[in-house]
């Protein structure tokens, strides 16, 4: 049982942390930054609509969590974000790269 823990540690470990998850995830927090900085230092109008980017970026998974309020709402979009993450890192490995002369 210990050497299994082990192996979904390091598959995690290793389907997270490659350049497309992790790619990924600077994406969305760079986003998820702008979003902040727009609503909280821009004095607009339509700036409540600034939010709809992080859903966006992280959409599919993160509509599912759409209905939820306060700290699920956010626990679903990191949630969102981590697993659409794990998913570019799956591809990103699986994919072999072979150059041919």
């Amino acid at each position: 049982m210990h050497g299994s823990q082990r192996s979904w540690a390091a598959a995690f470990h290793r389907y997270l942390f490659n350049p497309a998850g992790l790619g990924y995830l600077t994406l969305v927090s760079a986003v998820w930054l702008w979003t902040a900085v727009d609503a909280l230092l821009v004095d607009r109008v339509d700036t409540g609509l600034a939010g709809i980017w992080g859903f966006l970026v992280t959409a599919p998974t993160s509509l599912m969590f759409v209905q939820l309020e306060g700290p699920m709402l956010w626990g679903g979009v990191v949630f969102a974000a981590v697993f659409q993450a794990m998913l570019f890192g799956i591809a990103y490995c699986g994919t072999e790269f072979r150059r041919e002369i």
